[in-house]
């Protein structure tokens, strides 16, 4: 699914260069659950962020299910995220001028459905996330657990192959937090590719792997459970 090979992203301020990503190497298998964890400013978001295609690195290689798409268009490079890439932020990114069911709808937009398949495709979704009796109302009536599964949703209406979540549980309390996580177990287990950026070594050891970074580089890379 992802092979990473020497990537590296430099940022420039003047004279000052930083190094956010060093040389990394990574490979994630189709249908892993990947945790990406680390201390703050460690490259976790910035990993995240060339595994989407949202920025280019400085040097080194991506490949996506076999494809290089390290050197794409920015034309290529949306239409590519549009069909294999779904996107969960903590601060779950809804527009509360439209509806839940128009929010997930977005994600479909650009895509092959004509009309009338697309608002099926958004009724399953919300059906599959329990949220049916919502897609009328607007983001702001809804709790913060209920607004994370509204962003699941838009995520992974087109059915993307990958799916990246940065710390979705991050504005959750506890109890909508772990059922967040349980539902992004149950997409994993249903064949989504998830790679997660956490700081919670609790959330860390829900997933098959949990690869650390430290300073750009990888730190450990193993089993949840042998880590732990």
């Amino acid at each position: 699914m992802i092979e990473l090979k020497q990537l590296t992203k430099r940022h420039r301020a003047g004279d000052i260069e930083t190094t956010a990503l060093d040389a990394v190497d990574l490979v994630v298998e189709a249908g892993e659950y990947v945790a990406i964890t680390g201390p703050s400013g460690c490259g976790k978001s910035t990993l995240l962020g060339l595994l989407g295609l949202l920025d280019r690195p400085t040097s080194g290689h991506y490949r996506l299910q076999g494809e290089d798409v390290t050197y794409k268009s920015p034309r290529e490079l949306a239409a590519i995220r549009r069909g294999r890439i779904g996107f969960v932020f903590q601060s779950f990114n809804l527009i509360d001028e439209l509806s839940v069911r128009d929010n997930v709808k977005l994600a479909l937009r650009y895509g092959p459905l004509a009309e009338k398949a697309q608002r099926a495709r958004v009724d399953e979704v919300l059906e599959r996330l329990g949220l049916s009796h919502r897609a009328g109302h607007h983001p702001s009536q809804l709790s913060g657990g209920q607004q994370q599964r509204v962003a699941i949703a838009r995520a992974i209406a087109a059915r993307p192959a990958l799916l990246l979540a940065d710390e979705p549980t991050g504005n959750l309390d506890s109890a909508h937090g772990l059922e967040v996580m349980n539902l992004l177990r149950e997409l994993n287990a249903e064949g989504t590719t998830l790679v997660m950026v956490t700081h919670s070594a609790e959330h860390a050891a829900l997933a098959s792997r949990s690869v650390r970074l430290l300073d750009g580089r990888v730190l450990v890379d193993a089993c949840a459970e042998l880590a732990a």
